[in-house]
This record gives C-alpha cells, sequence and structure tokens, in this order.
C-alpha cells in the first residue's frame, strides 16, 4: 500500500525530525499526557542554531527544557493554559500568556485566517491502523487544528498511545517527519479525596439528577462528586477531560449514556489524563467519542445535552459572584480552560446546571476563598452574570437573578464561619447588605 511506503521514507530520527525547525518559526506542541519529549528535548538540544521560535501550547506535563535557564532568545512560550513546566517563566516575563476560552483556541491556527499560524506542529499519535490512519490517543484538543494547519508536521508515534476513536485522526500522508518511541505516556496520581471535599461532592450530587449529563474537571472535588453519585442512575458525560472517576463510574453502570440527548451512550471528551489502566480503557474503544475542543467545548453544542451539569473550581469568588480562576493576584496560576465554555453550555441546556465548587478555606482555615473582593491583579474568568450555583463544604449558593444584596447573603452563608462575620461587616460598610 502507497502509505506504507510513505511512512517508511519519512520515519528518522528526533534530531533529524526538529532539523527542520528554523530561527523564527511558530511551533505548536501538543500537551497533557500527549506532550512529544523525545521531540521537545531533541529541540532543546538545538537551541544554539535557533533564535526566536515561538513555542505555541495549552497544558504541558513535567519538566520542559524549552524553558530552563539558557533558552532565553532561542524559544518563547506562548502558553494557552499556564502549567507547572512553564508557571515560572511566565510569571518572570520570560514567556507569554494568552486568556482565551478554550474552545476559541483552534480558530487561532486556522491558515490564512488565525492569529497565530504555525509553522510546524509536534504531535504524537497512536501507530497508523490498517488505512494509514494515525489517532491523537490521550489529546485531540486543539491537536487537530494545529496538525491540519500548520505548513510541516512532526508526528512521534508512540505504541504505547492508545487508539481512541472520534474526530480524532490524520492520515500519515499529511506528515513530514515521523519518529516513532515506545515509551509510557505519563499518568496523574489520585489522591483520595479530603473530609471537605467529601462534603462539597455531596451537596453538588445533591444537584444531581437521573439522566443528567455531567461535565467535570480536574481533583478532588469532582472525583467526589462522582463518588457521591453511586446511587444515580443513567448519567451521562459531555466533559473536556476524562478522568479514573469516570471510567470507575462506568464500570459501575452508574454513566450509561442512555439518557443523553445528544451522542446518546457516547462519553464525549477532548482529552484523557489518569492511570494507565485509564488509557487501556479508552483503547479502541467505541464508548469514548473524542473530538477537538471547538466542538466539546462549544457553548452551543454543550447546551443540546439536556441536564447539562457544569462541575467547576475556582481560586476565590468575590461577595458579587465573580470567579477567579486563573490567577493569584498578578500571578498567573493556570488558565481559563474550559470553565466558561461550559458554565454557558449549561446555563442554556433545558434542567442545565452551572455550578462553582471550591473550599470555603486555603492553607490550613488561615484564607477564605469566598472574599469581599478579589486580590488586585485578579482576573474575573467567569462573571457575576455567567454564576448560578456555588458550592462550598457549608452548602450551596444560588446566584442566578439575585441581586447583589441577596447574592452576598447567600455566599456569606456558605463562608468558612471563622470569616462570616469579617464578610459581613464588609459587606453592611459598603452598603451591599
Amino acid at each position: 500500500m502507497k502509505w506504507m511506503e510513505d511512512y517508511k521514507q519519512k520515519l528518522t530520527s528526533s534530531e533529524d525530525a526538529v532539523s527542520i525547525i528554523e530561527s523564527g518559526n511558530r511551533i505548536y506542541v501538543s500537551g497533557n499526557a500527549a506532550t512529544p519529549y523525545p521531540l521537545v528535548n531533541a529541540l532543546a538540544a538545538r537551541k544554539d542554531s535557533l533564535r526566536d521560535v515561538d513555542v505555541v501550547h495549552v497544558l504541558l506535563l513535567g519538566d520542559d527544557p524549552l524553558s530552563a535557564t539558557g533558552m532565553e532568545g532561542h524559544f518563547r512560550h506562548k502558553s494557552l493554559f499556564v502549567g507547572p513546566a512553564d508557571r515560572k517563566a511566565v510569571n518572570e516575563g520570560k514567556a507569554d500568556y494568552f486568556p482565551i476560552f478554550l474552545y476559541e483556541i483552534p480558530q487561532l491556527f486556522i491558515h490564512g485566517s488565525g492569529t497565530l499560524p504555525l509553522d510546524v506542529a509536534l504531535i504524537q499519535t497512536s501507530p497508523p491502523d490498517a488505512h494509514g490512519f494515525l489517532s491523537f490517543g490521550v489529546e485531540d484538543l486543539a491537536t487537530k487544528a494545529a496538525a491540519e494547519n500548520a505548513k510541516k508536521l512532526i508526528v512521534q508515534v508512540n505504541d504505547k498511545m492508545p487508539r481512541t476513536l472520534g474526530d480524532c485522526f490524520i492520515h500519515v500522508l499529511k506528515a513530514t517527519k515521523i519518529v516513532e518511541t515506545s515509551e509510557e505516556l505519563p499518568t496523574l496520581e489520585v489522591k483520595p479525596p479530603t473530609e471537605v471535599e467529601k462534603r462539597i461532592g455531596e451537596y453538588i450530587a445533591d444537584l444531581v439528577e437521573d439522566g443528567s449529563t455531567l461535565q467535570l474537571g480536574i481533583g478532588g472535588i469532582p472525583n467526589a462528586a462522582l463518588t457521591a453519585m453511586d446511587n444515580k442512575k443513567d448519567l451521562g458525560i459531555h466533559t473536556e477531560m476524562v478522568s479514573d472517576g469516570i471510567m470507575e463510574s462506568i464500570e459501575k453502570g452508574i454513566i450509561t449514556g442512555a439518557r443523553k440527548t445528544l451522542h446518546p451512550g457516547k462519553v464525549v471528551a477532548t482529552f484523557l489524563l489518569g492511570s494507565k489502566n485509564l488509557y487501556d480503557f479508552a483503547h479502541n474503544n467505541p464508548l469514548f467519542e473524542m473530538h477537538p475542543v471547538n466542538y466539546s467545548n462549544d457553548p452551543v453544542i454543550v447546551a443540546q445535552n439536556d441536564k447539562m451539569i457544569a462541575i467547576n473550581s475556582a481560586i476565590e469568588v468575590d461577595l458579587t459572584g465573580q470567579v477567579c480562576s486563573d490567577s493569584i493576584g498578578y500571578r498567573i496560576y493556570s488558565g481559563f480552560g474550559g470553565q466558561v465554555d461550559f458554565i454557558r453550555g449549561a446555563a442554556r441546556s433545558k434542567g442545565g446546571k452551572p455550578i462553582i465548587a471550591l473550599p470555603s478555606t486555603a492553607k490550613n482555615d488561615t484564607i477564605s476563598k469566598i472574599v469581599p473582593h478579589l486580590k488586585e491583579g485578579a482576573g474575573v474568568v467567569t462573571s457575576r452574570g455567567d454564576v448560578h450555583y456555588v458550592v462550598t463544604e457549608y452548602g450551596v449558593a444560588y446566584m442566578h437573578g439575585k441581586s447583589l444584596r441577596r447574592r452576598a447573603e447567600a455566599l456569606i452563608n456558605i463562608a468558612h464561619p471563622e470569616f462570616r462575620d469579617e464578610l459581613a461587616n464588609f459587606a453592611k460598610e459598603r452598603k451591599i447588605i
């Protein structure tokens, strides 16, 4: 078959593959558990021959050699979601953070009209199938748009990458260079939920009806919420990320997708992040339908799921309902992610519920996360007009259609008891209540 010949001709080493990258290029690097580190490391080794290479990405896992000391002037990150790999560089002014709704990212790469056209894309895929198609595996997200629109495409083919199904394939013929690897994918350690997270999870579960479709983020609260839903029936999943908790709920028969109004019987997502068991479970599994993020996270698409429940977290929430979830004051911590995408989609869904869930305090109960006002420099990710439910371990505050007075009263009631008087006094001084 012609594609097999083409594949063999393009097969090369990581060092040779990245040799096509030139000074002044803008490159895309796929992220999460699909970060192609053999290619990234080979590129870092070329630093002395390269200048002013822009590195565009969403969340990168692991240590990033391209933002290490000495890389200034050679590589500069253009981060669409900040993580441990590039957080220090962003906050030192050595990398750039782009606040953007996740579903809008692919549009940036569209050739001829996007604001971040790409010269080269570095991605990681599964081995080709019998027809020469490579699956994006654990991360679809913006990979499809980057791979289809970059002038050159370097593909790291990993036989440890699961072959996921859905709108997540590209053909061998599209590749410029191909590198074969056999490396276990990064995994995400799942920690047992704390008592606070368990109580929050129980309040969230009380808001979920049988037959609802869920979007869950990352961390202890989503996992605790799923555990608290063990008595629910026929839940569905339309989400950004699939975790081990979702896999476990599928195996328990709690998640069936039987009552979904969009893609019934399917788990719709744009990336997977969890254990090796999760990756093995998703391999060639028709239950999973992976989509680019401009589909999975589009609020108009999300809203087509009746009883859509969006569960997202925050760094802090002020007394009017403004939500900060990407920065701690001026310090950039993460990104918009899909929070607003799903909050707005759930708000427009028939019977939908957009939920912001967070512990009432941080640092051993010394800092309240329900605050009089956001820290100086803190960014509003989810506006007060978008917020419907705020949940802490002390209960549920319903915000939608409420005045500033009623919002403040509701949020004070779910704040930690140690901070309620302080919050109430501030609200009175400001004539809010």
